[in-house]
């Protein structure tokens, strides 16, 4: 099924023409989420080109695997007139001791307040809302979760400086995020909220070609604990139409199974 998704949206990606009011690679990628932005971390840009005169959609779909655990991803952004960004992605959390699954629904939106990650002196700066529901909490309840859904808030702030490091370009990201999730919701939710840091960078090597890093604060509100996420990434844009994405993960100890890591593949077509 993740074969003739993937395969539909390569072909979409080649027969349509999308939304060209931005840099090429500029909006990033699609995050596990479904926000625009990094694999981990969603980002002040919004997920397609589209101009102030355009709005954009775009499909996307992510695989990650780690030691104990795998995730898939499919979902769908659109973007209006750069100023506003809506998301949904259907998440399933595959955990191979229990031989179980956790789904979990992601609704998005992002607004962009001021700022331009490219043409202004100063970084574009939005907000958002992600807010997340469990087809099934029974595994959260268990470890102490209060309730099988919530929202997570936060505020983004992205740069990209041209020609800004040995001639290349040069883009980070920093992200604060109000959250009552455990384990980004694949565990529950809780009552009682914390403020975490996220951030991403990255290197244009070309027009076409990124690779950076992310790191992502984790919460610590169950008894058993979460670790801080990061990952290496590498990005390829060939044209306005579609982007791919490999990442090394390391996730620390998730749910108890210690040392995660693992490989993680994102798609996304640009309509």
């Amino acid at each position: 099924m993740r074969l003739t998704i993937t395969s539909l949206l390569l072909l979409l990606a080649t027969e349509l023409h999308a939304a060209d009011g931005k840099l090429i690679a500029t909006p990033g990628i699609s995050q596990f989420e479904g926000s625009g932005g990094g694999g981990l971390v969603p980002w002040a840009q919004l997920a397609g080109y589209d101009s102030r005169e355009q709005w954009s959609a775009n499909a996307f779909c992510s695989h990650g695997n780690v030691d104990d655990y795998e995730l898939n991803v499919c979902g769908a952004q659109l973007s209006f007139f750069d100023r506003l960004e809506l998301s949904f992605a259907r998440q399933r959390f595959e955990v191979e001791a229990l031989d179980t699954n956790i789904a979990q629904r992601v609704f998005g939106a992002k607004l962009r307040l001021f700022g331009d990650a490219v043409y202004s002196s100063w970084p574009q700066v939005s907000v958002g809302i992600q807010h997340k529901k469990l087809d099934d909490d029974l595994i959260g309840r268990a470890l102490g979760a209060e309730t099988d859904s919530g929202n997570d808030y936060y505020i983004a702030a992205s740069k990209v400086h041209l020609g800004a490091v040995a001639g290349f370009n040069w883009l980070w990201n920093v992200t604060a995020r109000s959250t009552e999730a455990h384990q980004t919701g694949f565990l529950g939710f809780g009552d009682e909220r914390e403020w975490v840091w996220e951030a991403s960078t990255a290197l244009l090597l070309t027009r076409e070609l990124a690779v950076g890093v992310e790191y992502r604060q984790k919460p610590d509100n169950l008894a058993i604990r979460e670790s801080d996420w990061r990952s290496v990434f590498i990005a390829w844009f060939p044209n306005k139409n579609l982007s791919l994405a490999a990442a090394w993960l390391d996730l620390g100890d998730v749910a108890g199974a210690e040392d995660q890591s693992g490989s993680y593949f994102s798609v996304t077509g640009y309509f």
